[in-house]
């Protein structure tokens, strides 16, 4: 009887309920409020399900990311396995190869001047790299933190990991995400205060047809042109471009289906998961993390602003044929950000259709936020 009694008593101090702290009960509440996000509200489901189910199992079971060197026998945490991915920057740049094969650049090559609204959404990275610094964060971690404001969460999982700041890794990939499925809340406000009512109701013309060279080309020539500036971008913007390059040559049907389906939706199982799987309580819960999230959102607000800042003056240059909404799109939450330029054109003009002119600068952010995690990589001499 006092064995049964034995076996009981270490059964029940083996349940989770003994071992957590108020913090990891934080942490669950937040889990759930972002499978809330995802399922009821449609807040980019991929990528929320999995990071909020990661973070879930990460606070009711700490060793699923217990490291490989950690352990006793051995053999590390599921989620540490994913980890390594993600450290190792595979994860990143398989995610690039399915954004490719999933991407039109056509109202890019049809409109380049979509580039430079591209270029100007990325204001919110050094504006909080810059800030970040005053905060008190070293150089690299600032930079890897600054990235947020592109919207982009591979690209910022894979400068933290090139910079050696993995552990902000989860704050950030977290920040970035989350960011990344409320940007249907977070940008309308932004774009409407700096825009009119009749600037939003300005309609574009109709882009010109692309030709099947040309986009046979664009990946090519972006990849030469790109790595040649900043070869540390290569993994990013190579991955991206070879997607885009199956797709557009028309002769490996096979591999853009694959690209830009199962293995897309394998590799976002194995980020989603891993990337929750960083947010144990002890290390989401601090001050350093409530200034990233901060920051972050300071970040993209600013990059929001960048792009219809630059649509703006270009509308004025162009008497009137750009509509500055399309600006906003330039960070690179593909394709969410178009939409919200549509939305909020539509907003003004019922019949007006902003998202394919959206679409330019929406590619385009992709290409800028890569762009500026190669200059940071270049300016701390990391290859």
């Amino acid at each position: 009887m006092s064995h049964i009694a034995s076996t009981l008593s270490n059964l029940v101090q083996q349940t989770a309920f003994f071992g957590l702290s108020w913090g990891n009960y934080l942490m669950i509440i937040i889990a759930l409020v972002f499978m809330y996000l995802a399922i009821k509200k449609g807040y980019e489901p991929l990528l929320l399900i999995p990071i909020s189910f990661g973070m879930l199992l990460v606070n009711m079971y700490p060793d699923i990311m217990l490291k490989i060197e950690d352990s006793s026998n051995g053999v590390g945490g599921l989620l540490s396995y994913f980890y390594l991915l993600d450290d190792w920057s595979i994860l990143p740049s398989l995610i690039f190869l399915g954004v490719g094969a999933m991407t039109d650049f056509s109202p890019l090559i049809a409109n380049p001047i979509s580039f430079l609204m591209g270029a100007a959404a990325q204001f919110g990275i050094y504006v909080a790299y810059i800030m970040a610094v005053l905060m008190g964060f070293p150089d690299k971690a600032a930079a890897a933190i600054s990235i947020i404001g592109g919207a982009d969460g591979p690209t910022s999982i894979f400068l933290a990991g090139k910079l050696g700041q993995t552990k902000y890794l989860g704050p950030i990939a977290v920040a970035a995400y989350s960011y990344m499925s409320l940007v249907p809340i977070i940008q309308p406000p932004i774009m409407k205060l700096f825009t009119t009512e009749e600037e939003r109701k300005i309609r574009m013309d109709q882009l010109r047809p692309v030709s099947q060279l040309e986009k046979i080309l664009f990946p090519i020539i972006v990849t030469i042109v790109v790595v040649m500036i900043l070869p540390t971008t290569a993994p990013l913007i190579g991955m991206l471009m070879l997607g885009n390059l199956f797709k557009e040559s028309g002769v490996v049907p096979q591999l853009t289906e694959t690209a830009s389906n199962a293995l897309m939706y394998i590799v976002v199982i194995l980020l989603g998961t891993s990337v929750g799987g960083c947010t144990s309580a002890e290390a989401f819960l601090n001050v350093d993390t409530l200034k990233i999230v901060a920051l972050g959102l300071i970040a993209f607000a600013f990059g929001t602003a960048g792009g219809v800042w630059l649509g703006k003056l270009l509308s004025k240059l162009t008497h009137g044929k750009i509509n500055p909404l399309i600006g906003s799109a330039g960070v690179s939450a593909v394709p969410m950000a178009a939409r919200v330029s549509q939305k909020v054109g539509q907003e003004a003009d019922p019949s007006n259709f902003l998202l394919m002119h959206a679409m330019g600068p929406n590619v385009a952010g992709v290409i800028g936020t890569a762009v500026a995690a190669g200059t940071f990589m270049a300016m701390f001499g990391v290859n």
